[in-house]
């Protein structure tokens, strides 16, 4: 086999200096055997070109009625930057393909990754307990959906994000280990443990097949130990889920605290 132009081109070589960067910085690092305190961003909705990184899915794709939208929002007195995730579910049958006997389907997902000379770019987050998702809902039934590089490519790790309160920001925390296998919508058995270490992409669906509009609003998606080097987490307002409290006990329970006490923004502006 033969390497093509296209294999060569700008974004196969950024991507590989790329990846030889983080492989360096792990080496020094002492990834493995030390666990990092840092946040590891997978997708942080600051521009324009982050919706880019992304794509829609919808029934629609094989020609239903359901929509999905996923627009840019910069960072406002209100609110942070995000990507808006917005649309209407539709549960109608396409009369022309009788084929479809289900509908009712909207999601997204970061795009894969490419290629590098060191082979396809994933993200490796062993080392962390937690993916982090700071976002605003409606309250509809959304999944948060992971894939691997794993052997069955169709496969999906799934998890409910959970909405502790509803039209305003808040932050979710779910342990790797809590995500279930599926396949098609289906759980699958045996269940394996998520490859941590060969994450492809993350996105989100809604899968409640309630016809009618619905609203997202995502900010920032990473992977954490909650630590106190974690400045995305300091940062965010709002309600907190899965923050693990004693992570926060001895020398830095204050600001550990402080973390847990973060005061919503100022009325209307949730």
């Amino acid at each position: 086999m033969h390497p093509t132009a296209r294999c060569f081109g700008p974004g196969f070589l950024q991507r590989s200096i790329e990846e030889f960067k983080r492989r360096s910085a792990d080496a020094i690092k002492l990834k493995g055997i030390t666990k990092p305190t840092k946040p590891f961003p997978l997708i942080l909705f600051d521009s324009p070109q982050d919706i880019q990184k992304c794509k829609r899915m919808s029934d629609q794709d094989m020609g239903a009625f359901s929509t999905a939208e996923l627009d840019f929002h910069p960072a406002s007195e209100k609110e942070p930057a995000h990507a808006h995730f917005h649309g209407k579910i539709s549960t109608e049958l396409p009369r022309d393909r009788p084929h479809i006997e289900r509908t009712g389907y909207a999601g997204w997902r970061t795009l894969d990754r490419g290629w590098t000379v060191f082979g396809k770019s994933v993200w490796d987050v062993n080392a962390y307990t937690y993916l982090a998702i700071q976002f605003k809902s409606d309250g509809r039934k959304y999944f948060v959906n992971v894939q691997t590089d794993s052997i069955v490519p169709t496969d999906l790790h799934q998890h409910r994000l959970i909405s502790k309160t509803p039209g305003k920001w808040e932050t979710l925390l779910i342990k790797w280990n809590e995500f279930v296998r599926t396949n098609h919508g289906q759980v699958v058995e045996p269940q394996r443990e998520i490859m941590t270490q060969r994450v492809r992409t993350v996105g989100m669906a809604l899968i409640d097949r309630i016809p009618g509009p619905y609203d997202l609003k995502i900010s920032r998606i990473w992977a954490t130990n909650a630590t106190m080097d974690d400045d995305i987490l300091k940062q965010v307002k709002g309600t907190i889920t899965g923050l693990p409290v004693e992570s926060y006990r001895g020398a830095g329970a204050r600001r550990g605290a402080a973390i847990l006490r973060h005061k919503p923004l100022k009325e209307g502006a949730e």
